[in-house]
């Protein structure tokens, strides 16, 4: 039923239990204040000093996959700990067939489920989380194109978060209806809502907004004297898809100078800041900010910011042998050359390859034709862009062109949030020949329907 490609075998070896997990990181983090560094310890750092490679570490981190109790006595003494029969379980599992069960389950569509055996750990980016999101009044800025893995992190950041104590909920912009973004009382009111019901709270917004005062100013002291003030523990508001405020740019001001004005009550001192160190944010956005704000009063220049990198060969390779597939390194830049790092994309061709109906070769020659699995996802970017005729056209002089194209700003954000080029010192390429191929082919197309448009 599931092919030969994963074979049945026992497994033994040990597994960092939560306890022991939390342990190191506690010693981490008198290591940072002895040391008096800022940041979190990269893998590269950890490795110098516990003697372990990166492979291993991220066995170790990834606390899903066996290791043997040396290495586990290896990290602690690095972080001058001695291993305890309560860090670590033993693990002896016949493996293959399960794996194999959730990997059949797993989608690339929408965030990687906690459990997913497909979730490519970014190790730096997720620890950077992990300790900012547990400091008073922390702010991250996430910013990534489209499918390259935000909501994904959010996910994580928030399990982790909860696993510490601390509420948490998660908001989408795009829940919100157009209407809303044309008027920032009725934008406001409805965020306060939706976080009073995500926190099971009851509904208090007319006794604490007074028009006199503006929304801003209601908005905030709903905030600080009742949603914050009625909860225990901290709490952390993830906010996805913020972009689709640039386009409101009178109500993305107020709105990110409110979330600006928050983060620093946190900081000033005073008799109410208690109550702001409560409020962690998340924020993420998938192009750069386009519209202006002022530096002082926006909040994409405070905080911790997270650019979530493209895939390398390496873990396109890992992420490959996760599904069975017996790939090198070769192969996995083979897949990156046509569909880039894009994790969504990644997945979509492996998924095809592992169930056995393509081959590799036959995925890179058979990418745009009609009814190959990219079809549907280039077909859906096209429609949008059908929507925006000059980002179109912006976007097919990149396409047709043999070097790389100097464009304006705004156009080429927009591309990059997309995930269609790369920008590099103002100069604009195709991310990948996936979507170089794809728009060449449809060029003659574009044309007869722009032509038909003008005659």
């Amino acid at each position: 039923m599931f092919g030969n490609s994963v074979s049945l075998k026992r497994l033994r070896g040990v597994i960092i239990t939560d306890y022991g997990w939390e342990r190191l990181q506690r010693a981490k983090h008198q290591f940072h204040l002895q040391n008096a560094v800022d940041q979190p310890y990269t893998l590269e750092e950890i490795s110098k000093r516990t003697g372990l490679s990166y492979n291993t570490l991220i066995k170790v981190h990834r606390r899903e996959v066996t290791v043997d109790r040396g290495t586990l006595e290896a990290y602690f003494q690095g972080f001058g700990l001695k291993l305890e029969p309560n860090d670590y379980i033993r693990h002896i599992v016949n493996v293959g067939l399960d794996n194999k069960v959730k990997l059949l389950q797993a989608s690339p569509q929408g965030p990687v489920p906690l459990d997913s055996p497909i979730y490519i750990e970014r190790l730096l980016n997720e620890n950077q989380c992990y300790e900012a999101i547990l400091k008073p009044g922390a702010l991250i800025r996430i910013k990534a194109p489209w499918q390259m893995g935000k909501t994904s992190l959010i996910t994580r950041i928030l399990h982790q978060a909860r696993k510490s104590g601390l509420q948490t909920l998660m908001l989408s912009m795009r829940l919100a209806d157009t209407s809303l973004f044309s008027n920032l009382d009725r934008l406001l009111h409805w965020y306060c809502a939706v976080v009073t019901r995500g926190l099971g709270l009851h509904n208090h917004l007319p006794e604490y907004w007074d028009e006199l005062f503006g929304a801003n100013y209601n908005c905030t002291h709903y905030f600080e004297k009742y949603v914050l003030a009625e909860i225990d523990s901290p709490l952390v508001v993830a906010l996805d898809d913020v972009d689709v405020l640039f386009q409101y740019p009178a109500i993305a001001n107020d709105f990110f100078g409110l979330l600006r004005v928050w983060y620093e009550k946190a900081k000033y001192g005073d008799s109410s800041s208690y109550i702001w160190q409560k409020l962690r944010l998340v924020v993420a956005h998938s192009t750069e900010v386009y519209i202006p704000l002022n530096i002082h009063q926006s909040p994409f220049s405070v905080g911790l910011s997270i650019k979530l990198p493209e895939l390398t060969p390496l873990q396109v390779k890992d992420l490959a042998q996760r599904h069975g597939l017996d790939w090198n390194v070769e192969q996995a830049n083979q897949l990156i050359t046509l569909v880039g790092g894009n994790p969504y994309l990644v997945q979509m061709g492996l998924e095809q390859i592992k169930h056995q109906t393509i081959t590799l070769e036959q995925l890179m020659q058979q990418a745009i034709s009609p009814n190959n699995i990219y079809s549907e996802h280039l077909q859906r970017q096209l429609r949008y862009l059908q929507q925006y005729p000059d980002l179109l056209k912006a976007l097919m002089q990149v396409i047709t062109s043999s070097t790389p194209v100097e464009m304006e700003l705004m156009q080429s954000f927009k591309l990059q949030s997309m995930g269609l080029v790369q920008i590099h010192n103002q100069f604009v390429t195709p991310s990948c020949e996936l979507y170089r191929q794809y728009f060449r082919a449809i060029l003659p197309q574009i044309e007869r329907a722009s032509n038909s448009d003008n005659s």
